[in-house]
C-alpha cells in the first residue's frame, strides 16, 4: 500500500472546523485522525453544512489519546509536521515525504510543550504585522496543498503515448 499525506487534528475542540477539514480530507484524499479528547460530542449533526455529505468518503481515526496517537505514528514511521506559529521553519521551505502526517492544535490552546517536542518539524506560515493566527482548516488547506505539490513534482512523469 502506497504511503499517504495524513492531516492530524489534536484535541480539536470547533465541530465545524472538523468538518471543514473532513471534507478538505476527503477531497484530497489525506486520511485524518483526530485525537481526543475532542471537545464536543462527535456525530455528523454537530460536523454539520461543512462537512456535507463528505463524511462517509473521508478516512477517519480516532485515537484515544496523544500517547496512542505518537505511538502508532511512530510504528508507522511517519514524519509528524506540526504547524504552529511557534515554529521555526517556513512551511514552503520544507521538504514534505508522502509519510507526513500534517498536525494542528486545538483551536483554543494549540497544542502543549511535549507535543511540540515530539514533531520531527514545525512549520510556521508567515504572517502580515499584527496577525497572531490563521484558522486551522485554513492553514492545513495551505501547507497540505503545498506538500500534496512537492509530491506530486516529485512523482515520475508518464508519457501520454
Amino acid at each position: 500500500m502506497r504511503a499517504s499525506l495524513r492531516f492530524a487534528l489534536y484535541e480539536p475542540d470547533i465541530p465545524q472546523n472538523v468538518g471543514a477539514i473532513v471534507r478538505l480530507a476527503a477531497g484530497l484524499g489525506c486520511p485524518v485522525e483526530l485525537i481526543e479528547p475532542l471537545g464536543f460530542v462527535f456525530d455528523r449533526r454537530k460536523l454539520g453544512r461543512a462537512a456535507l455529505d463528505y463524511h462517509d468518503r473521508a478516512e477517519i481515526t480516532r485515537q484515544p489519546s496523544w500517547r496512542r496517537f505518537d505511538a502508532v505514528r511512530r510504528a508507522h514511521g511517519r514524519r509528524l509536521v506540526l504547524l504552529t506559529t511557534h515554529g521555526a521553519t517556513d512551511y514552503r521551505d520544507l521538504t514534505y515525504g508522502a509519510d507526513d502526517v500534517l498536525l494542528v492544535g486545538a483551536e483554543s490552546a494549540g497544542v502543549p510543550d511535549q507535543v511540540h517536542a515530539a514533531a520531527d518539524r514545525r512549520v510556521v506560515i508567515p504572517l502580515a504585522a499584527g496577525v497572531r493566527s490563521l484558522n486551522v482548516v485554513t492553514a492545513l488547506a495551505m501547507v497540505a496543498g503545498e506538500a500534496l505539490r512537492q509530491l506530486r513534482a516529485a512523482e515520475p512523469t508518464r508519457s501520454d503515448g
